[in-house]
């Protein structure tokens, strides 16, 4: 018993530095793609992460980016870029604005140098297969008041088409729905 938990735990270990690698590095994830068996698994979503604080606005932020052949990894890869800059740039202006509004109405610098902002992109992987993928993209604010927005994908990427909800449920999908 004790051998099967201590190897349990060895492979659950091994998994966990794996996926930590593949996470953190873009070369270590491309390098995994090329393991036979594995490698469907582990070219579908790479990551770019980062932190960054300018001044009161912190950023954290974790993009997905799909790994895979055809025109669709591209559309997809360049609209999540497209949305994560126009986020950071629409919280950018929020921020501004509200200093300024914030000074106009009678506070004074002193008092806004308390205030914080964090903008947060972060995506969640709901379900991966050799050839389909299923992820969310979140894109959140959080200071005096709190937003959040999700982007929703469901890839083909042997077909390189969306997965829609009627290839899943049928032509009655409205119906169902």
């Amino acid at each position: 018993y004790k051998v099967v938990r201590r190897t349990a735990g060895s492979v659950a270990a091994c998994l966990a530095v794996l996926m930590a690698g593949l996470n953190v590095s873009p070369t270590f994830a491309a390098a995994a793609a090329d393991v036979p068996v594995l490698g469907g698994l582990f070219q579908i979503l790479t990551v770019r992460n980062y932190d960054a604080e300018d001044g009161q606005v912190n950023q954290h932020v974790s993009v997905p980016e799909v790994d895979a052949k055809g025109d669709l990894a591209q559309q997809v890869n360049a609209e999540i870029q497209e949305r994560v800059d126009a986020h950071l740039a629409q919280a950018q202006q929020v921020w501004e604005d509200y200093h300024d509004a914030f000074i106009a109405t009678g506070g004074t610098e002193e008092e806004w140098g308390d205030r914080k902002m964090d903008v947060i992109i972060n995506y969640e992987i709901k379900s991966q297969t050799d050839t389909t993928v299923s992820f969310v993209v979140d894109f959140g604010e959080c200071w005096v008041s709190a937003n959040e927005q999700r982007h929703c994908y469901n890839l083909d990427l042997e077909n390189d088409r969306d997965i829609t909800l009627e290839d899943l449920l049928g032509e009655n999908w409205v119906e169902i729905c």
